[in-house]
């Protein structure tokens, strides 16, 4: 049976936790682009660990949903990791990198905002400041 796309998200969103992923957060973006359901946002304090968080992103989700990445760029880099998925596009940035870009900025409209809550494991909305 194939993943739903928050499911995947989900799944991402578990695996940058076990690395300790910082302000995880998923943009819904499907009703604004035709290049993805979502995408998930991530922070690591430095290269190491945004390595770190890239490789399990890809180790849990092969393991637990039985897909690869199309695509990966930046993972050795350490600064900007992307991981892509069709459906699902990762982002994981270092501190300084994530605020000059500031993706949530451009694409959060509306409810499309959600957040990772690393006790119940599930994707919640999350309210900004334009609701």
């Amino acid at each position: 049976m194939k993943a739903t796309s928050k499911e995947l998200a989900t799944t991402v969103c578990k695996a940058l936790a076990d690395k300790r992923g910082k302000d995880i957060v998923t943009l819904y973006v499907r009703e604004k682009t035709d290049l993805c359901d979502y995408f998930v946002i991530a922070s690591g304090s430095n290269a190491p660990q945004i390595r770190a968080m890239g490789e399990r992103v890809e180790e849990l989700v092969e393991k637990e949903l039985g897909l690869v990445p199309t695509r990966t760029e930046g993972v050795r880099d350490g600064r900007w990791a992307v991981v892509d998925y069709g459906d699902v596009i990762v982002h994981i940035f270092n501190d300084e990198t994530r605020l000059f870009y500031h993706l949530e900025r451009l694409w959060t409209d509306g409810g499309n905002l959600e957040v990772f809550n690393e006790k119940t494991g599930e994707i919640e909305a999350k309210k900004t400041s334009d609701q």
